[in-house]
């Protein structure tokens, strides 16, 4: 069934993340993947497409554009761009063709919830409030084709308006959507410090802390819930990566390769490619600064100017997105290789797992390259992270709750006595609560403490060394708060770590 008049025109309605799409009066639908949408628009009038915007992913992004489509259902064709390392990484535009081709079915996703699975060999979900018969509909009716190169979008694309216009397939749909809401406590704006021995350990106390006390914002690209400056402390993540089993990282260990490829690679510049930090790093300033950084090194083991920047002064002027990573500074101390990078804007849920695998692989580049020049030997130190903006969109906020449910209590419950502070020994003699503060390591005694009020001698310690552990903090409050009442009331014996005992 065709609409004769080749002048037609329709409105597109998009009635999810309206403010990322170009929206047009055509039949046609692109999808552009990773490829920047513009760079295919500046080829076609706004006549000649339905809409184009990205597909970044294949769990959070399908079901708002099938959404749309359903709300729209004008659009008879769908053109999907598959042109990037991106693109084969991510897998969403694969996942895309594979629903159209292959299909779905019902299933939970990697948090319990019940959804649509996509028939593929990359994980795609589709919301359960979509019915199956619509989902069929939707295969049904819209034609697809996919291409490699944005040439080849806009020749199908013209092509295809040659050809007369379709009368839409069905009535405008549109079905509920559940919007998760975040229970805020009270808590600090700015700089906060979390340390975890794995990426995967440290991701989930960066959700908890946004999730607990971050602040809700709206943005361009929707709400999201924001910490300003989370410095992220990676101590020990193995130099093969740790995947917690079952995986529950956004990210599988497949993957991480074309990630990594990203962050250690130069590329050449292409039309619709933004850029690759690799290329920033590379050879964006016509320097390949990676390898400075690894000469610079080599002369001077303790040098602290081995800086990399990825932020081009231009950037202000001519880039819709600009890079999130800015700057990476390598710094050796007592034979520990460190890195410590600065983002602009974090995505915490979806991009932070991955960022911190690739840095961690850039550092493990720097350190084996130094080594096989000079003969130094040195081990990886810690991995730091700065986001600046540290956020979770609000359609990542159910399966973040969900996460830090089920792992969070399971990471605090395990011991972790190691307080770069130190420890501090408690008795009581002459009459008095006597400490030691006794340096980590050696063993050395930095300092000591005495007196008959428990309030008095911790808020000393927290005076003299304001970098201790919170939980270690509270520890010597309690036990010196038993060590008060041991003095107070003379029928209890006072040991520390034990339980108070009464006096034979």
């Amino acid at each position: 069934m065709t609409i004769t008049p080749s002048n037609y025109l329709f409105n597109y309605d998009p009635h999810y993340k309206a403010n990322q799409l170009i929206c047009g009066y055509g039949q046609t639908a692109i999808i552009t993947g990773w490829t920047v949408k513009e760079s295919v628009a500046r080829y076609l009038t706004s006549k000649e497409y339905a809409v184009i915007g990205n597909l970044y992913s294949p769990t959070r992004g399908i079901s708002p554009l099938i959404r749309n489509l359903l709300a729209n259902p004008h659009v008879a064709s769908l053109v999907i761009l598959q042109s990037t390392k991106e693109d084969q990484n991510a897998g969403g535009c694969q996942c895309l063709l594979d629903f159209l081709s292959k299909g779905f079915r019902a299933g939970v996703d990697h948090i319990g919830k019940d959804v649509w699975i996509i028939n593929s060999n990359v994980l795609g979900y589709i919301d359960i409030e979509i019915p199956a018969e619509v989902l069929e509909l939707i295969r049904e009716s819209i034609v697809y084709r996919e291409v490699e190169s944005i040439s080849k979008v806009v020749d199908h694309v013209k092509e295809l308006n040659k050809k007369e216009k379709k009368k839409s397939w069905s009535n405008p749909l549109i079905f509920p959507f559940t919007e998760t809401s975040s229970k805020i406590r009270p808590g600090t704006k700015y700089c906060h410090r979390i340390e975890g021995s794995t990426i995967a350990e440290t991701w989930v106390r960066i959700l908890h802390r946004i999730k607990t006390t971050g602040r809700v914002r709206p943005t361009e690209y929707g709400k999201w819930q924001e910490l300003i400056n989370i410095v992220a402390v990676v101590t020990d993540e193995p130099l093969d990566f740790y995947f917690p089993e079952p995986n529950y990282l956004p990210i599988r260990r497949e993957f991480i390769n074309d990630y990594i490829s990203q962050i250690l690679d130069d590329s050449s510049q292409r039309e619709g490619i933004k850029y690759t930090y690799g290329q920033r790093l590379r050879s964006w300033f016509k320097k390949d600064q990676i390898q400075q950084v690894i000469d610079l090194l080599v002369s001077d083991i303790n040098s602290s100017r081995a800086v990399m920047s990825l932020w081009d002064v231009n950037d202000y002027d001519n880039n819709d997105s600009p890079p999130c990573l800015n700057h990476i500074w390598i710094r050796t101390i007592d034979d520990e290789l460190s890195l410590t990078a600065t983002f602009r804007s974090n995505d915490m849920f979806s991009a932070w797992p991955s960022n911190a695998m690739g840095l961690r692989a850039l550092q493990i580049h720097i350190m084996r390259e130094i080594q096989n020049r000079i003969n130094q030997k040195l081990k990886i130190g810690p991995l730091v992270t700065v986001s600046q903006s540290a956020h979770i969109y609000n359609d990542c906020w159910e399966y973040a709750d969900k996460i830090v449910d089920a792992e969070y209590e399971t990471i605090c419950r395990e011991k972790k006595y190691a307080d770069p502070s130190g420890s501090y020994l408690i008795v009581i003699k002459n009459n008095q609560i006597f400490v030691e503060h006794i340096t980590p390591g050696s063993g050395e005694i930095v300092n000591c403490y005495f007196g008959k009020s428990a309030r008095k001698i911790y808020n000393k310690i927290a005076e003299d060394s304001p970098g201790i552990g919170i939980k270690h903090a509270m520890y010597l409050g309690s036990e010196l708060q038993k060590a008060e009442i041991c003095l107070k009331d003379k029928s209890y014996h006072y040991q520390q770590d034990k339980p108070l005992t009464v006096k034979s």
